[in-house]
């Protein structure tokens, strides 16, 4: 399928402004499970490629899975594998990185991971230290992680919680930003949109027109039985 002119755009505003605000997140994770030369890394809804680019900027080799394929041809632009749906045959990955993935999401990508091998999942943290979501009207609501480590069958083996700020150069760049997540249930009307996020985020603006956003995100590390 080839994306439409305004999903490239949309893709192409979160490839150069927002997937980076989850950069402190992935190397968080990346530290916590050492990872390095050799270790195999899937990243399930890798949108761009950014944390499979971190993962290989440590040795790792790193092959991502995004459905949308106007992300993921910006992806395969940086000369990354990502693959529209989780293998379908095993293959031996190391560790599983997903961002509040559904059940269904999680049972797909599992069969990829070694016996023993690491899945990380992330969400939001709690509501108080986190601005974003209250921005974008009260959602998403974070997943219960825990609850998905037990249904999968997954054993727990640590969790985590990391200060993910989302900084902007101005209230355009916020606004582009946080409507290229997806997570905007506002307006059908896109100028319309616009305008009530940019009023949203006008509390957070700072004396230099700079949009300062705090966030707190928790992730939890299973292992494969």
């Amino acid at each position: 399928m080839t994306p439409t002119p305004t999903a490239t755009l949309v893709a192409r505003d979160w490839a150069e402004i927002q997937e980076r605000m989850l950069v402190p997140l992935y190397e968080a994770v990346y530290d916590r499970l050492e990872v390095g030369p050799g270790d195999r890394l899937l990243g399930l809804d890798c949108g761009a490629g950014l944390p499979l680019l971190l993962a290989a900027g440590r040795g790792a080799v790193a092959t991502g899975v995004e459905a949308d394929p106007a992300r993921r041809a910006l992806a395969r632009e940086r000369l990354l594998e990502v693959l529209a749906a989780p293998p379908s045959a095993p293959r031996p990955y190391d560790a599983l990185l997903a961002f509040s993935p559904s059940p269904a999401e999680l049972a797909a990508a599992l069969p990829a991971v070694r016996r023993g091998g690491a899945v990380v999942l992330a969400d939001w943290g709690p509501a108080e230290r986190c601005t974003v979501p209250a921005v974008l009207g009260g959602g998403p609501s974070p997943r219960d992680l825990d609850a998905l480590v037990e249904r999968a069958g997954l054993t727990p083996d640590g969790s985590g919680r990391v200060f993910c700020p989302f900084g902007y150069a101005d209230v355009d760049s916020a606004v582009r930003g946080l409507l290229s997540t997806g997570l905007y249930d506002g307006a059908a009307d896109p100028a319309l949109a616009e305008k009530e996020l940019a009023e949203a985020l006008h509390p957070f603006e700072r004396s230099d027109g700079a949009v300062w956003l705090p966030n707190i995100f928790r992730y939890v590390i299973a292992r494969m039985g």
